[in-house]
Order: structure tokens, then sequence, then C-alpha cells
């Protein structure tokens, strides 16, 4: 499957640019370290204090990575604030050789603590390392070249070397959080949540810059052996920025489950397809949707509801597969980051698992509670390049889920009402219902003794630049936009006023028309049908409504309430595509219609394989005990019109009778058959055939 065309161009240019970046840091920081050391050994000055001050250095930055790899967070951002004062401290005292030498060693003892973080550990060396560039390109523009041969020791450290301090910690700063800012606002589009409140952090970092580091260098001129007591302070200050960065997390969970919220999410599936693009995998991103949760909280009350959702959140992290992510979005909304996933295919199974994971019993005070719930799956590269795009198109699969009921859906841009190319078929469709450029054509349903039984009403349309456009696409576009009451309107005006030209000629002939289950659960759905048929002068039964049995799925009462008010008014109700989904007894029961319709999928192999008969069979004798009437769609073949016969249908529906038909051709099709009705083609010779034989010699017959 390729990426889709609405992946913005800008998405494609950013996956090319952010792996550059970084590189490019770690190249240019590569070769100015390796510069400095040629030219420092070259001149045969040493690279870092000996004696006791380069010992008390030594210590002084154990301790550091000691306590750094103990608080078992990584150096975020560069967001400690101990080695960077360590680091400009000994910068403006021995110069940038030694200063580099301290950041990597924090930054190289660290990350070798942390064997999964070497890229990150990798850049923030580069970083640390071009940033002292910056803060001793500073120093150089007030004369002060230190280096371990010669340090740089005013004549009074008072404040008349705060110039040449605070160009030093600036340059520090402003070049090494901008680079790493940089690396971060590429690859996610904008600051991340955290980047925002990390100000107050990089304002705690430089005043640490500015206070403590000149009072290190202070100490190492006249008192090296108390260096190591600095490791006090600059674990404080570690402490300190270690609870704002802390707080600024507590902003990226849900204060109910403590599951990451959205902006995490986004963030991370960020870093996610990073590494997917790099070694060339998959991600995937799944959206969760409990069903009728809304149910339990009017029912039970929202306590209920925070602890049952307490509950699914603690299920879903335990049946997260090895490396997945969850996330709460909001509600009773679930999202779960597939970092690398094999194939489409693997991506929708574990979907699956998670959905069955949700659905088993919940347990509340006694009472056993079972919620289901419906998932949409996006994967990158197949269907978007960022993780806005992946997570709006997994918000599209998961909706089709649910008005599926199918549990798990895979997203696919064609029955996405979000892409551009389909928002402009909606503006189109809308225009054409309202120039009546929606055309009907009618198929017809025949008894088995050739009556015409009815007609069904097929809605066609033809684009004006696109050609015909089949009915599954934009009756899809107008279901999930909204427009669906709108094209049922205009579908059940155009059909009653068709049935009323046809009675006026003398053709009484009953026409079904298709509503879905946003029609039905439309307020006033049944008198306005009630209205249109009055309107019409056409008798309710000569209107039959087709529906499905997905109208009691969603608002049952609703739904029962408006089917019995079209009975009410004497409409005929069938029920279309029986055995496709979720058919019952239950339902049949619920349902007030007269007629079942078989779905063409069982009726295509009727005649070749035997399962398909059983169902078939079965499916004739539960409704005819219930007295409906049957109908068998996509009849094609006398095979399979002489099975059915066999079986005891009622009716059927097909291409072996006649496609659908515009208007004109129907009118036509119904005055040739209106005498005799409709025969199979070897049923009328064979008929003209016995007539020619018992008519007496030399006879014209006509």
């Amino acid at each position: 499957m390729k990426p889709t065309d609405s992946a913005a161009p800008a998405s494609r240019l950013r996956r090319l640019v952010v792996p550059a970046l970084p590189a490019a840091i770690v190249i240019a920081a590569g070769g100015a370290l390796a510069i400095g050391v040629i030219r420092t050994l070259g001149d045969g000055a040493a690279l870092f204090p000996a004696g006791t001050v380069g010992w008390s250095l030594a210590v002084l930055t154990g301790v550091i990575v000691g306590h750094l790899v103990a608080l078992g967070r990584d150096r975020w951002w560069g967001g400690t604030g101990s080695g960077a004062a360590l680091a400009l401290a000994v910068l403006l005292l021995y110069g940038w050789m030694p200063a580099v030498l301290v950041s990597l060693a924090v930054v190289v003892l660290v990350g070798a603590a942390r064997r999964h973080r070497w890229r990150q550990a990798l850049v923030h060396g580069a970083v640390d390392i071009l940033g002292i560039g910056a803060a001793a390109l500073g120093l150089t523009a007030f004369g002060v070249r230190s280096s371990v041969g010669h340090p740089w020791v005013p004549a009074a450290w008072d404040l008349s070397v705060l110039p040449e301090v605070i160009t030093a910690a600036v340059g520090y700063l402003v070049v090494s959080r901008a680079l790493l800012w940089l690396t971060l606002t590429q690859r996610s589009g904008g600051l991340p949540t955290i980047a925002r409140t990390a100000v107050v952090r990089q304002a705690l970092v430089g005043v640490a810059l500015l206070g403590i580091s000149p009072l290190i260098a202070i100490c190492a001129v006249y008192a090296p052996i108390l260096l190591p007591l600095f490791a006090v302070p600059l674990i404080a200050l570690d402490s300190t920025l270690w609870i704002a960065r802390a707080r600024a997390e507590e902003q990226l969970r849900d204060p109910l489950t403590g599951l990451p919220n959205r902006q995490w999410l986004l963030e991370r599936t960020w870093t996610a397809l990073d590494e997917a693009e790099r070694v060339g995998t998959r991600s995937a991103l799944v959206l969760i949707d409990l069903d009728r949760f809304r149910a339990v909280n009017d029912t039970l009350g929202h306590l209920a509801g925070d602890r049952l959702l307490l509950q699914i959140a603690d299920r879903l992290r335990h049946a997260l597969p090895r490396g997945a992510e969850a996330a709460r979005l909001g509600g009773d909304e679930f999202a779960v980051l597939l970092p690398a996933t094999d194939s489409l295919t693997s991506s929708q199974r574990v979907a699956r698992n998670l959905v069955a994971a949700l659905g088993s019993p919940l347990d509340l005070d006694g009472l056993t509670l079972v919620l289901e719930a419906s998932a949409g799956v996006a994967v990158f590269p197949d269907h978007a390049l960022d993780a806005e795009g992946l997570l709006r198109r997994a918000d599209v699969a998961m909706y089709q889920a649910k008005r599926d009921r199918s549990g798990v859906d895979l997203y696919e841009a064609k029955r996405d009402g979000n892409t551009p190319d389909r928002l402009g078929l909606l503006g189109d469709l809308r225009r054409a219902l309202d120039a009546g450029d929606v055309e009907l054509h009618y198929q017809p349903k025949v008894g088995f003794d050739g009556h015409v039984a009815g007609l069904e009403a097929l809605v066609r349309w033809v684009h004006p630049d696109r050609g015909r456009v089949p009915p599954d696409e934009f009756i899809a576009i107008a279901e999930s936009s909204g427009l669906m009451p709108r094209l049922t309107e205009y579908v059940l005006e155009t059909a009653l006023a068709q049935v009323a030209r046809w009675r006026a000629m003398g053709l009484e002939v009953p026409v079904a028309v298709n509503v879905s289950p946003r029609d039905v659960h439309s307020p006033g759905f049944a008198g306005a049908v009630a209205a249109r048929l009055a309107r019409h002068g056409v008798p309710p039964g000569a209107l039959q409504l087709e529906i499905t049995e997905h109208v009691l799925l969603e608002d049952p009462q609703r739904a029962a309430d408006t089917l019995a008010g079209l009975t009410a008014h004497g409409v005929k109700m069938s029920l279309d595509d029986f055995g496709t989904g979720y058919s019952s007894l239950v339902h049949l029961r619920r349902l007030p219609v007269s007629e079942l319709k078989i779905d063409r999928s069982f009726v295509a192999r009727l005649a070749v394989d035997n399962e398909d008969a059983e169902i078939v069979r079965c499916t004739l004798d539960l409704a005819h005990s219930l007295g409906l009437l049957v109908v068998a769609e996509g009849v094609e073949d006398d095979e399979t019109w002489e099975r059915l016969r066999d079986l005891g249908c009622d009716a059927v529906q097909g291409w072996l009778v006649a496609a659908a038909m515009p208007p004109d051709e129907t009118t036509a099709w119904l005055r040739a058959r209106g005498e005799h009705g409709w025969h199979r083609a070897s049923e009328t010779a064979a008929l003209a055939a016995e007539k020619a034989a018992n008519s007496p010699s030399g006879q014209v017959l006509n």
C-alpha cells in the first residue's frame, strides 16, 4: 500500500532534513575536538591539569557522574546544571580543551551507564563541545586565552571580571540550547511541551553558571583540595532541575489513570517515526474507544465511570506487547503506539488482541460489566508520514470500526471523508443534490410465478468530470459527513414522485428505498415520511423502506419508536443484507419487518457451495416460520434461480431479471410485462414452442 497523497510535501522534506542536523553537529564538534587535540599536543601542552587540581577536578567529576546515574534520568536537553557549571569553571581557568574533556567525561560516562542512549549522548556531547567553543570565543574577545600551562588568574576576582563570566555563560547557554532546540523542533514541527516549560530550568542553569563557576575557579587556584566539596551545591542544583523536570512531566500525564496524555503521545510518536525511518521498518498507532461508555456514566455515575477507566487503563498496560506504549487521550479514548511493527496485518492483530483484552468482564462492587471497544489502526509510512496525520487516520479508522461494528479497522483512504479529494467530492455531491443531478434507477423484484413484486430504488451519480461515481463511495462520504439525511430526503422525494407518475399511468408497483441508521435515529423521521406520502398522494403500502440491523445497535429505543411509527402509518419494512453482520433471532423479533433479503454474498455461490446453500435454506425456514417473505439478491443465472425456487424462496432480484434501469426504461419494462409478468428467456421460448405445437396447422401466431 502506498502512502496517501494527502501527506504534505513538507513532511517528506522534514524526513530528509531531520537526520542531517544532528549529523552535522556531531561532525562539526568532532572536527573541532580533533583540531584542538592536535594543536594542543603539537604545542607540547597538557590536555588537562595535573597534580592536586587535576585529581580534585576528576573526583568532583566522578561524584557528579555518580549522582546523575543514581538519578535514573538521562541528560535530557543537557538539563544538568552541575556538568555545565563545572565545565564553564574549567574553561575560565584552563581554557577550551580541559573544559571539553570534563563535559565529555560526564556525557560519555552517563551514556555508558545507559547503553540504549548512545545516540542521544553523542548529540549532547557534540552540542556541549560547540557550546563551550562559543564561550571560549567570547572570552577571546576580552583577550582571555587561558590554557593548562597559562591559566587565567585575574588580579582580583571582583566585579571587574563579571563581563567575561557573563559572556562565557551566555555564549555557552545560547549555542548549546539553541542547537538542542533545533534538533527537537525540526523533528516535531514545534517545541515539545516539556521544552516550553524548561525555560525556568534553563534560567536556573544560567544562575548556576554565573554563581558557582567563578567560585569553583577561585577554589581551584587557592584551595584545590576543597574542590570535591562543591559536589554538595552542584547536586542540590541537579535535584532542583530534576524537580522542575518532574513537574513539567506531570503536564504530560493523565491525572486519573497516570497514563501519558495526547501531547506526550504526539511527541513520542515523532521519535518512533524517526527511528522507524532510520531502520527501515513500520510504526503503527492504535486508537481505542470504549463502546457505550456514556451509558455507564449516565447509569452508575461519573465516580463509577472513573473507577472503570482505572481498571481499563491497568488492563491496557498488562495487555501491551513488548515495546508498545499506551496513552489516554481523554474521556474513554486511549491510544497505543507500536514503535516497530512488521506489517499492516501484524498491527491489526495487535489491535484485536487489545480490544479482546478490554472486552473481558469487569467487576465494580460485585456488579459485572462488559465494555466492548472499537479500534482504528494507522501505519507509518503507508497511511501517514507524520505523527498528527497518523493520529487523524487512526481516528478515522476507529469511527469506521464503530459504524461497521467490526471491532478493529485498518485505515483506508477510500473510506476517509477528510482527504482533500473526498472533501471536494462531498461539495460536488451537495451541489448535485441541490441541482437535481443525482438520478434514481430501479431494479425489479419478481416472484417465481412471474409477477413483479416490486422495485428497488438505487441512487446513481454521474460526476461532470469524474464520470460515474460508485454508489458505495459517495454514500460512504454522505454517511461520514452528515449529508446522509439530505441524500435520503432527496431519494424519498424523487422515488415517491415517480411512484405517483406510475400510478397515474396505471402501473401500481411498490418501490423500496434504502435508509441508513442515522435516518432512523433522526427525530420526526416517521412523521416526515408520512407527510411526504400524503403530499404525493401515494398510499403507504406503495412504499417499502429497507433497513439493516445496525439501526438497533446505537440507540435501540429511538430506533424502535421510529420503526413502530412507520409501520403504524402503513409503511412496509424490509430487512436488508441479512446474514452479513450481527443478524440474530433477537433482532428479528424486535424489528417490525415483513420482508427479509438474503445478501448476494450467499446467493452468488449457492449452486456450488454447500455451506452457502445450507445458510440460505436455514434462513428461508427461519423467515417463513416468522411469517416473513424472503427475497434473494444477486441472482444472475438459471441454476441459482432453480435452486432458490426449490428451496421455497418467494422472490428474486438480480441481473437475471434485469439490471437497475432509468425511469423511462423501467416504465417500458413494466408495461411490457404488465399482463403476463416476467419469465426467463428459456421459459419464454418453451411457452412459444408449446403454443406453436398446439395451434392449428398454418395459423400464424402473433
